[in-house]
């Protein structure tokens, strides 16, 4: 059988790799092997933590809202219990958001939750 030579798709190959990984320390963004392998690692970290990021910001508006209920005589599973049995129909975002920058608002939606 033939030899086949990697040739210009070798080189392209590696020089995308070697571009993606340009910021990196030591050999990481010098040699091909050691800058592939910190890409992939790279990417796979972006993967896990594009789901990660979900996570942590709903935790970050459940203690946002849980803080803005205490301090209007609540607490987060009162109030997100008594918005639910109301029907009001606001996401734990839009509420860490009111809790945040508009108080007077957010304690009009705690007393209409504790009716």
């Amino acid at each position: 059988m033939a030899r086949v030579k990697g040739g210009i798709v070798t080189r392209r190959r590696h020089k995308k790799t070697l571009a993606r990984t340009s910021g990196m320390w030591g050999s990481r963004h010098r040699l091909f092997r050691r800058a592939n392998e910190a890409m992939l690692k790279s990417l796979w970290y972006a993967f896990r933590d594009r789901r990660t990021r979900k996570r942590d910001l709903r935790k970050l508006w459940i203690v946002r809202i849980n803080a803005g209920a205490r301090l209007n005589g609540s607490t987060y599973s009162r109030l997100m219990n008594g918005l639910k049995v109301q029907g009001v129909r606001l996401n734990r975002k839009m509420l860490a958001d009111l809790a945040v920058r508009d108080p007077h608002a957010f304690a009009a939606v705690v007393a209409s939750a504790a009716r």
